[in-house]
């Protein structure tokens, strides 16, 4: 990666160089990738010019060139968020005064979004945690990455700025190291492949990504592995290389491995496992911990539904 973020001692300070990977980017993608934080976020840090671009006052559709010096003063969100702490059971695999990481249950979203208002991943950790950091604005307090509202496994959330700004840049960097399982319906001749297909908008439907876009599209990677087979289906051990939206079930969909229960990229089938939700669980991960500097591994065996699921293939 080419692109470097010098994060300054104050968490609401951020600079970074444009690199190759960001050269044409429009600002507020650029800021919404590098800080980790929704591309609406980064428009509304714009609007209200706290982000320059070699010290002029930056417009969002302003295109980046290469070597510019993007430097942003990001405001602290308020102090008392419109979120009720809600008393909601986590179950936690590691947590310091620093960062907290979690195992998402399935069914659960991870942050307010129109439809989940209450009983979301923040709400409970609004509970759980005495602080949180306000990158992500008020309804996204500690949230550095994300997992589908199907997908359930493992999930690090930031206690203040100054770790949130240091793992958003690991994720960018793409030195995360991640490893989810999925049951895939099909079997591959091979045991093991990259798929390395960008990944855009589908031609057809706006609300779906796809590897055929006509659009913009983003370099997305893949490593994929079976760990078991069956006749008709797969368990295999997928690791993303990029983090685009809805990346492992598009990929996998597009080499033929659909994930069972996909309700989106499952090729319209309907797979008697009695599942409710895709078969994908972040198993795994890894990730260099911005203060202590120590490396943290936490890892998540498959869940009650995706075991019992996988065993009857088996059997």
């Amino acid at each position: 990666m080419s692109v470097a973020a010098n994060i300054e001692e104050s968490p609401t300070q951020l600079r970074f160089a444009v690199g190759a990977e960001l050269e044409g980017w429009r600002v507020d993608a650029a800021v919404a990738e590098c800080v980790g934080v929704s591309r609406a976020q980064a428009r509304r840090w714009l609007d209200a010019g706290c982000v320059l671009v070699q010290g002029a006052t930056a417009k969002a559709s302003q295109r980046l060139r290469l070597g510019q010096e993007v430097h942003a003063e990001l405001p602290r969100a308020q102090s008392e968020t419109s979120l009720e702490p809600e008393a909601i059971a986590l179950d936690v695999h590691f947590e310091d005064s620093h960062l907290i990481v979690v195992d998402k249950p399935a069914g659960m979203v991870v942050h307010p979004a129109p439809g989940n208002s209450t009983g979301t991943l923040v709400h409970a950790l609004l509970a759980h945690c005495s602080t949180l950091s306000s990158v992500g604005g008020v309804l996204r307090p500690g949230i550095v990455h994300r997992l589908d509202k199907g997908t359930s496994g493992l999930l690090v959330s930031a206690k203040s700025d100054v770790v949130h700004h240091g793992l958003a840049q690991q994720f960018h960097d793409h030195s995360v190291e991640r490893e989810y399982l999925a049951i895939v319906r099909g079997s591959p001749a091979a045991s093991e492949g990259w798929i390395d297909a960008p990944i855009g908008r589908h031609p057809q439907d706006g609300k779906r990504f796809s590897t055929r876009s006509r659009g913009r599209t983003r370099q997305a990677r893949t490593a994929w592995r079976v760990r078991e087979r069956t006749a008709r289906h797969c368990l295999v051990a997928v690791r993303p290389q990029t983090g685009r939206t809805h990346q492992i079930r598009v990929h996998l969909a597009s080499i033929g491995l659909p994930i069972v229960g996909d309700p989106v990229y499952g090729g319209g089938r309907r797979d008697s496992l009695g599942l409710v939700r895709q078969a994908l669980h972040a198993a795994k991960l890894g990730f260099c911990h911005p203060v202590t500097q120590k490396w943290i591994l936490s890892e998540a065996a498959l869940p009650e539904d995706l075991a019992a699921a996988w065993e009857r293939l088996r059997t």
